[in-house]
Order: structure tokens, then sequence, then C-alpha cells
């Protein structure tokens, strides 16, 4: 039996007597080996959410082909969609297609890319993954190495963008702790984890300064935000050089003076290193001081989702490059990316990634694979995909999806029972996600459009309109 998608914060599917809630504190999923490293300073979890979603009926009636052409061909055709939509409708219990309109035509997905990212790194690192940021002894004593790990979420002080953060003023505190009586001196950063361009080159000129995009740096704070508060539009601006800001608010944290400068070549060991010998003795160079870790993956997974975080999508890309054994860097992600598409079985043709935002405008993928790939995680086989359900944004209630459906037809069909991500760039605009017909049959549903002359606003409300037709459709 599936449960209907129509609450806020818990998703639970029942799948072969599979139930997978919402990002929370999992003991199974949170454990750590950590051996003799430092413990990672982490706050105290979330209570567990209760459930609150109601059942739906597994035996509701399924649409078919007729009634769902019938109630969508022509909202599909509509020229306020360039004429060029590719839309796929699936049903979830069984996977099959039941409505395809150029389903396999690889188009531009712009940020409803980020389906894919959130499966791949969920696939790859696991829902429990979390992300170290450390200090190790530099080359003399009192001289420090702050080590980005690549955690985007990682915050100065209590004041974090991303609730739950990990923050650099309790590890100042715990590497004041771990040096002893020894004064620190100096800040060295350390961001070479990450590799190649922080701007990926298919990126429209605009994005730099845009607010809505950031450079790819292993250490940064609250994603690059130069405050951790943003503007209602969802406006941000960015550090240019997130990791020498990121190191400065060390720095003070620690209260050291003078610039941070990049660490010295060899200086950081890779893997881990040894704990101090004693807070009285002298530390060897490279000695791991102290550590934070980031949220659970399946909270950073959330954050990106929600709100269509670009800068925490290319950081969850390059988790799946270093899970896969290749570089941090767009070239490796993608790379890897398209690895991990290939071994969840994902119908592949014509994919081109260039990027985990879908900020690039040499991104494609098919409908046909993003409604694949919502009935994979929706159908508990692969139960750690379950878990990107819970960022999907609700309709009338959550993230990009909030103020969404304003005609109040549609408002009153989606509200609630669709849960989807939405992609805008420039003459592309799309919608992914899962809705529950108005008979409890659960079905996924990808719309991409290209060639868009129609204003955002017009564009938004078409493709809201197919979401809205099918939630209130029996289309049979």
């Amino acid at each position: 039996m599936l449960v209907a998608l129509t609450g806020v914060l818990v998703l639970v599917v029942f799948a072969a007597g599979l139930v997978v809630l919402r990002p929370g504190p999992v003991a199974a999923w949170l454990g750590d080996d950590a051996g003799s490293r430092p413990t990672p300073v982490v706050d105290p979890p979330d209570a567990p959410p209760g459930p609150v979603l109601g059942s739906l009926d597994g035996t509701a009636p399924v649409p078919n082909e007729a009634g769902l052409t019938t109630a969508i061909g022509k909202l599909v055709t509509d020229n306020d969609l360039g004429g060029r939509a590719s839309v796929v409708v699936r049903d979830v219990v069984t996977g099959n297609v039941l409505y395809a309109n150029k389903g396999d035509v690889p188009t531009v997905p712009a940020s409803t890319m980020k389906l894919v990212t959130a499966a791949a790194v969920l696939a790859t690192r696991g829902p429990a993954h979390r992300i170290p940021t450390r200090v190790v002894a530099g080359p003399d004593p009192g001289e420090v190495i702050l080590v980005g790990g690549g955690d985007p979420t990682l915050g100065v002080n209590s004041k974090t963008f991303y609730p739950g953060a990990a923050r650099l003023d309790k590890l100042a505190a715990a590497t004041k702790k771990a040096l002893g009586g020894t004064a620190p001196t100096k800040v060295y950063y350390d961001s070479s984890l990450f590799s190649g361009p922080v701007y990926e080159p298919g990126w429209d000129s605009d994005i730099p300064t845009g607010g809505f995009g950031g450079p790819s740096t292993a250490l940064t704070v609250d994603g690059a935000r130069t405050t951790p508060k943003q503007l209602d539009n969802g406006y941000s601006e960015r550090f240019s050089k997130p990791d020498e800001a990121a190191a400065k608010a060390f720095a003070k944290a620690l209260g050291v003076g003078g610039n941070p400068a990049p660490a010295p070549k060899g200086s950081v060991p890779q893997g881990p290193s040894a704990a101090p010998t004693s807070p009285a003795g002298s530390i060897d160079p490279g000695t791991e001081l102290a550590r934070v870790e980031s949220p659970p993956m399946v909270r950073l997974v959330e954050y990106m989702l929600v709100d269509s975080d670009n800068v925490v999508a290319e950081a969850m890309a390059r988790q799946v490059a270093l899970a896969k054994g290749k570089p941090a860097s767009y070239a490796g992600a993608r790379a890897a990316m398209t690895e991990v598409v290939g071994e969840l079985g994902l119908p592949a043709d014509g994919l081109v990634l260039a990027d985990g935002s879908g900020l690039s405008r040499t991104d494609r993928l098919t409908p046909d694979l993003q409604t694949a790939l919502l009935a994979l995680a929706a159908s508990g086989r692969r139960p750690e995909l379950t878990e990107m359900f819970a960022g999907l944004p609700v309709a009338q209630w959550t993230g990009t999806l909030d103020e969404r459906f304003g005609e109040a037809t549609d408002r009153k069909a989606a509200a609630g029972v669709v849960r989807a991500k939405t992609g805008t760039l420039t003459g592309n605009h799309a919608m992914a996600g899962v809705v529950t017909t108005v008979d409890g049959r659960l079905l996924a549903f990808s719309i991409l459009t290209d060639g868009v002359t129609a204003s955002s606003d017009t564009t938004r409300s078409a493709l809201d309109r197919i979401a809205a037709t099918l939630a209130r459709c029996g289309c049979r």
C-alpha cells in the first residue's frame, strides 16, 4: 500500500513491507565508527516527526491513455509552452507509462535536474553520510589549517542559513581545547578537495552575480552567501572566494589576526590522521585537532530540493564524484552521476549531464528518465531514494510551490497533493514530481519545455494547469 503525498513533513511509502520516514535522527543511520579521531561537534538531533499522511488505496483506478489525452492533450500543446513540450505520466505502482508526448526527447531540464542529483548522492553516499570540516595542525606550533570537506551548509555561528548546520565557532572552540596551552597564531585554509573551474562553462553569464548560484568550492559558509539572510525572492549575494571568506570567519572565531593564507602544499595529510599526543605535549604537523560535521545527507538533499539551492546541488554532485573515486570537479561529477544513472537501471538515451544544479543549458534528459526515477524512488526497491520525496515542494505549502497554482480551481485541486520540483531558465520551464489523483492513484509526471517565448508567469500557470488537471481527473 502506498501513502498519499498530502502532508508537508513526512513521506511514508509502504511497498513490500517498507516504511521510510522524512529525514530524522534514525539511529542506524547516524552511527559513526570514529576510531581515534577527535569527536565531531554536532548539535542535538531534532525529535522524530510524527506521520501526517493519509492512506492511499493501492487498488485505486488507474487512468488510461485516452482519458489522459482528453484531459491534458490540448494543455500539453498549448502555445504558452512553446509548442515543444515533452511530457510523460507514469503510474507509480506498476511503473507503466500512461501518457507520453515526446517523452523520449532529450530536453533542457533546468532545475528539475536536481532530482537526478538527489538520487545519485543518496544512492552513493547513503542517507546517513555527514560531510566533515576539519582543522589540522600547521607547519609550526600554533599554526592551524582549516580543511574543507565540501559541506555547503557550514555556518559561522548560531545565525546560520541552514538549520542544524555545523558551525565554525564550535570548531574554533574545539581547536583551542586541542591545542592546550599553545596559543593559535596563524590560520591557513585548504579547499583543494574540489578541482577544476568554480563555475560550469555552460552557465549563463549572469549566474556569478545573479544571486541564485555561487562558486563551487570545498570550503564555504552559508552556501557562499555574504550574509545568512536573503531577500523574499530568494536572492542572496555570494562571495567570489568563499574559501577565503570562510577562513577569515574561522580566524576571527579563533582570535587570530591577519589574513589567512592557502595551506602550504603537502601540509594536509590524506585520510584520517593521528590524534594529538596530549594537551601539554608537542603536536605533529598534519595532526587532526578538531572537526564538525554536516547534517545527514538526507537533510542536505532536502535543503537542495525545497528551495532549489544551486550551491548545495553542485556540492552534492561532487559528493557523488568522490564516492565513485573520481575528481570532485564538474567533469568528475557528470561522469560519476551518469554512471549512477546506469546502475539504477534508468533509461539514459540522450542523457547529457553538465552539472548538478541544472543551470547549464547543455544539460539534457528526458521525461521518461525522470518519471522512471520517481517511480523507482517510490517503489521501495531502493529505500534510500525514497528520502528525496521529503524535499520535494508541496503545492500551496512549501518551497518553490508555495505560491504556485494561483488560479482558484487549480489551487483547490493541487494543494497538498502535488509534490514536485520546478525548473526555470530563459526559454525553458519544467515541472516533475508526483500527484495523487482524485481517485487516490499516485502518478509520476514530468513536463519539460523548450523554446518558450511567453512570460514566466504565463508559462508557469500553463504547467500548473497540467498538474492540477492530473490531480482532479480520474482520466478513465
